[in-house]
């Protein structure tokens, strides 16, 4: 099975050709803007490196959010058409399995959080289980109310926290008296974890529903009640 898997949902750009098991090629650039750029040169790469072409693949991946309205489009996009042009299924998967995927399971004695940076003072946040199964939707919490979105109980095990704003939720969990720690792994969604849950989804002869934006608030920009047009 040869999956390719695609992602520009935060401050990244990553692409991974997944082989009989495992990532065959990649390439991850961290980068706050300029994914539309960067993603197409980074593809071709990784599939000439790889040897394969569109006709090779079974499937294409692609993170779908939450994240960055621009990195969202930019990503689902091109996956999509991608998928089109050669007629193959596109599967989407959230944003936060793909950075849940990138802790060792074997270091997460506890739950696991994570909390990705919106640009805003709130969290996109998730609480997943020590073998990375969702406890529960992705949601945006701001700050105050993370403590109640993680919740506490007697005899918690310390919550490890992975994302690009773990260390901001760390601090903000403690402050609330809630025990956790900041996650050894990277805080940024990566395409061979994406290529790994996607191997793990799908199987051949499924048509999974083309993948939409997941936004869990509404964008800041906003057209203005004239339309944009002067006034008279």
């Amino acid at each position: 099975m040869k999956i390719l898997a695609l992602d520009t949902a935060t401050s990244g750009c990553s692409v991974a050709l997944w082989r009989d098991g495992e990532t065959s090629v990649w390439r991850f650039r961290e980068m706050p803007r300029g994914q539309s750029e960067a993603l197409l040169p980074m593809v071709r790469e990784v599939m000439t490196e790889a040897g394969v072409g569109a006709g090779d693949l079974d499937l294409i991946a692609v993170t779908r959010g939450p994240g960055a309205f621009t990195g969202l489009r930019i990503g689902l996009s091109t996956a999509r058409a991608m998928a089109l042009t050669a007629g193959l299924p596109c599967l989407g998967v959230d944003t936060t399995d793909v950075v849940a995927r990138g802790v060792d399971a074997s270091r997460i004695s506890g739950d696991l959080l994570v909390a990705l940076d919106t640009k805003r003072v709130d969290f996109y946040a998730q609480k997943f289980s020590a073998r990375h199964q969702p406890l529960g939707p992705p949601r945006a919490v701001p700050p105050g109310g993370l403590a109640e979105f993680v919740g506490d109980g007697p005899g918690r095990r310390p919550l490890l926290v992975v994302g690009d704003a773990a260390d901001r939720a760390v601090q903000v969990l403690s402050e609330a008296g809630i025990p956790s720690t900041p996650a050894d792994a990277p805080g940024l969604p990566d395409a061979r974890h994406l290529a790994e849950i996607a191997a793990e989804r799908w199987q051949p002869g499924q048509v999974p529903t083309p993948p939409a934006p997941l936004y869990l608030r509404p964008p800041d920009a906003k057209i203005p009640l004239n339309g944009g047009r002067l006034r008279s």
